[in-house]
């Protein structure tokens, strides 16, 4: 999915398709047509993409096809990494380092869910040691 927005914060989002193999040159010629599409070829500031190594190819080539010339800073700043992405892989490297415990607490909690009966005397414990019990435990979905 490709997206752009003007400068008047009009949003286009534009679906895509991109035949296999997905190669660098293939990704770079369908931005390449989405550009031209939209009469793009000269109003270009950045291009925001994930992390991956292939990207910077297609940067690359990107920059080969356009006037560096009608880019912002002659392109200084043309190839964007997406920073939801950078946190994103920062995160998952954390939680690996507690993955141990997090594994645990999903198991306890996996525990105390099977059946009605688990789940009455789990509010009854926190009932006896006052803790505040509004809500039911529920299991995380590991992949969010």
């Amino acid at each position: 999915m490709f997206h752009w927005v003007h400068i008047s914060f009009s949003y286009v989002s534009r679906f895509a398709y991109v035949p296999c193999p997905h190669t660098v040159e293939a990704i770079s010629k369908k931005l390449m047509e989405c550009f031209s599409d939209w009469n793009l070829g000269r109003k270009l500031s950045s291009l925001t993409v994930d992390n991956c190594s292939s990207n910077n190819a297609v940067i690359s080539i990107l920059k080969d096809q356009l006037d560096i010339r009608a880019l912002a800073l002659q392109g200084k700043f043309f190839h964007m990494r997406c920073c939801a992405h950078i946190l994103n892989l920062i995160v998952k490297d954390g939680l690996e380092v507690i993955d141990s415990s997090i594994e645990k607490i999903r198991d306890s909690v996996a525990y105390w869910r099977a059946t009605p009966k688990r789940e009455e005397i789990f509010q009854q414990v926190c009932d006896s040691l006052s803790i505040s019990y509004s809500k039911k435990l529920k299991l995380n979905c590991n992949t969010r």
